[in-house]
Parts: C-alpha cells; sequence; structure tokens
C-alpha cells in the first residue's frame, strides 16, 4: 500500500467516524470507499467492520459528558447487543446477504419516520421483553449488514429512554460499538480482513469517532433525530433502487 493509499484511507476513517458518531452511517462512507480501492465486496465488508471498533471507542472518549451516570445502562443494553452482533457475524460467515440487502431499505425507511414524529411523553421500559428482542434484533442486523443500523439502534433507543437526543445518542455509540466489537472478533478469526488497510482506517475511526460527539452535543432541540432521519431515507432509497432495480 503506498502512501497515498494509506492518508486516503486514514482521511476516510476520519469521515466516517464523525458520520458515525453524528447521524449513524460511516458504512455508507467507508464501505464504498474500501471497494474504490479495491478490495472485494465480502472483504471491504469485514475489514469494515473491524475497523469500525475503533470508532466506539473513540466515541466513548468523546462522549464522557453524556454518558455520565449512565454506566449500569449501558451495561444492562450492551451484552443484549453484544450477543445480537456474534449472530449477525455467525449469519453473515454462513448464509448469502440478498436477504437483508431487500429488506434493509424497508427497516431503515422504517425507523427514519419513527425518529421523524414528535417525541412520545410514554417510554417503552428499556427491561421489557419486546424493547430487548428489539434491540436484539438491530444488533444482529449491525453485525450482519451494518448499513445504517446506527439508525435503527438510535431509533430503537429513542423510543425506550425518555432523555435528550444527545445523551441518547450517545448510549447507541456505545451499544452499537460493543455490537460491531463481538463481530469484528469473529470476523478477526475467521473472516477475509484486509489488515493492511485496517491499520489507517482504523485510526481514522478512533479520531472521527472522539470529534463527532463535540458535534452532536453542539446540535439544537430535536435536530439531531430530524438529521439522522432525512439521512436515513435518503439511504433508505438508495439500498432499495440498488436492491430492486438489480
Amino acid at each position: 500500500m503506498i502512501v497515498g493509499d494509506v492518508l486516503g484511507l486514514l482521511g476516510v476513517g476520519v469521515a466516517a467516524g464523525i458520520v458515525s458518531t453524528v447521524v449513524s452511517l460511516a458504512s455508507i462512507v467507508s464501505y464504498p470507499s474500501l471497494l474504490a480501492f479495491g478490495l472485494p465486496p465480502l472483504t471491504a465488508n469485514v475489514t469494515n467492520t473491524v475497523a469500525l471498533l475503533f470508532t466506539g471507542l473513540g466515541a466513548a472518549a468523546g462522549s464522557r459528558p453524556e454518558l455520565a451516570g449512565q454506566g449500569e445502562r449501558v451495561l444492562r443494553l450492551g451484552w443484549v447487543a453484544a450477543l445480537g452482533g456474534a449472530a449477525g457475524a455467525a449469519l453473515l460467515l454462513l448464509t448469502p446477504s440478498r436477504t437483508f440487502e431487500l429488506i434493509a431499505p424497508w427497516l431503515i425507511a422504517g425507523a427514519s419516520l419513527l425518529l421523524v414524529r414528535p417525541p412520545s411523553a410514554r417510554k417503552h421500559e428499556e427491561h421489557g421483553v419486546l424493547a430487548r428482542i428489539a434491540l436484539f434484533v438491530v444488533a444482529v442486523y449491525i453485525g450482519y449488514f451494518g448499513a445504517a443500523g446506527g439508525i435503527l439502534m438510535f431509533a430503537v433507543l429513542s423510543a425506550m429512554l425518555d432523555q435528550a437526543p444527545a445523551r441518547t445518542n450517545a448510549v447507541k455509540n456505545v451499544v452499537s460499538g460493543l455490537a460491531n466489537a463481538v463481530a469484528a472478533i469473529g470476523f478477526a478469526l475467521f473472516g477475509p480482513v484486509d489488515w493492511v488497510a485496517v491499520g489507517p482506517l482504523a485510526a481514522g475511526f478512533l479520531l472521527g469517532g472522539w470529534i463527532g460527539p463535540k458535534i452532536a452535543r453542539r446540535l439544537p432541540g430535536q435536530s439531531l433525530r430530524y438529521l439522522a432521519a432525512a439521512c436515513g431515507l435518503a439511504v433508505a432509497a438508495k439500498l432499495g433502487y440498488e436492491a430492486y432495480a438489480a
């Protein structure tokens, strides 16, 4: 890998890390970039997932004010997400991705529309069975396919937690990071990871993940929800066209 490739992947990682922690769309930036650098689709997918582990680390460091007092909640939700991420990684390694390619646009569009709704005064109990099932299913999606998985997680957590969007976004960053981390371990052991590409991409993810929360906390009111929803609908339209026009 030449110096230009290293710098290019570093820049992609920074941009994707910021996008991940603000509007939950890291893979929309990083995955096509890895394809452009010449990686085959499966290799690009698993390499991206392994490198994304560092976005979670950067986001956790950058979100300390928003995460204050939420440690117990993160642990309570995190183990569910970790199990889902492991299940999603296993599915990716054992099955074709066509099914998820077909349903992903509908999942993302639905989650985006949920974010557009005015915040409800009635939140679902985070200890409830249905809430945990929804969290697990989204984590499976993150481990398996991943595109806009953070938007799905943000929508689920927004329906569960009665707090400011920036604080919910911080929980989303860490919980999604746990799902991604478990999937990354599976891919590192059993998947065709391009480790040369992982280094600069991961460094960029770490830096971008640290910068992103500083931007998110400055967004006024519910604008974080609306921005994520608008981006999610755009991604759903793009993925839907690619899935059904093929």
